[in-house]
């Protein structure tokens, strides 16, 4: 089982390469992966890659969530391959073939995960954008879906919220992995644009492997200290786990 630092991903959500090395300085020995999306990507390009590297242990998440013919999928997903990540997304989308080509472009280098349903989506969204109402009155059913295509397609996992892990594990297996955003740890509250969420301790208890918390971290006054109460809210869970 590993530690609980390392079921921490920490968003590197910030528009420059400068703001983004304060966080990776002070918190790659606190996290287990740094994710990096489109601002950062768009600005930075691999050469955030080097910088995480360069910094400690700390592995990365390119989340740049691609969504395109199948073909143009494949030849990206080819060169994040090359860039020596962990995890990379597509949206699970319309076509399994897509998801399949993800895979195929990452050739065993990269985990390709698919991207079920956003956190920060209702059921309301789901409605209006023109899905059956099998799938906007019980949005599980809709991630289940995906969830499936993505295994089909050989994806190391999805992207999830915390209230469809637990399904999600039980249909799929333990050793499907599951990415969960919209994390707000138990002593932390306020209102944001994430409508699905959960505490640390509830999603590793449902069987999330990785949990994505930025907020929480980075707007504390110490970073560092508030991934460390984080971890030890993981840590609470796993030691009950073990027993």
């Amino acid at each position: 089982m590993k530690s609980s630092q390392n079921y921490i991903i920490f968003p590197l959500d910030v528009s420059t390469v400068k703001e983004a090395a304060r966080y990776i300085d002070l918190l790659s020995d606190s996290v287990g992966l740094f994710k990096v999306g489109l601002e950062l990507f768009v600005e930075a390009g691999p050469e955030i890659i080097r910088v995480i590297k360069s910094a400690g242990s700390a592995g990365i998440f390119l989340d740049l969530k691609f969504h395109d013919i199948p073909m143009t999928v494949e030849r990206a997903m080819g060169r994040v391959a090359g860039l020596g990540v962990k995890f990379a997304t597509v949206h699970c989308g319309e076509t399994s073939r897509m998801l399949e080509a993800a895979v195929a472009g990452g050739a065993s280098a990269v985990g390709v995960l698919g991207v079920t349903v956003l956190t920060s989506i209702s059921r309301k969204d789901i409605a209006s954008a023109g899905f059956k109402e099998a799938y906007s009155s019980d949005m599980s059913s809709l991630v289940r879906k995906r969830a499936e295509m993505a295994k089909t397609a050989g994806c190391a996992g999805v992207v999830c919220s915390g209230h469809e892990v637990k399904m999600i594990k039980e249909a799929f297996g333990k050793d499907f992995c599951a990415v969960t955003p919209g994390i707000r740890p138990a002593w932390q509250a306020g209102n944001d644009d994430q409508r699905r969420i959960v505490t640390p301790a509830a999603a590793v208890k449902n069987g999330s492997d990785y949990l994505v918390i930025g907020r929480p971290i980075r707007d504390a006054k110490d970073p560092a200290a508030a991934a460390k109460r984080v971890a030890d809210e993981i840590d609470s869970v796993l030691t009950d786990l073990k027993k």
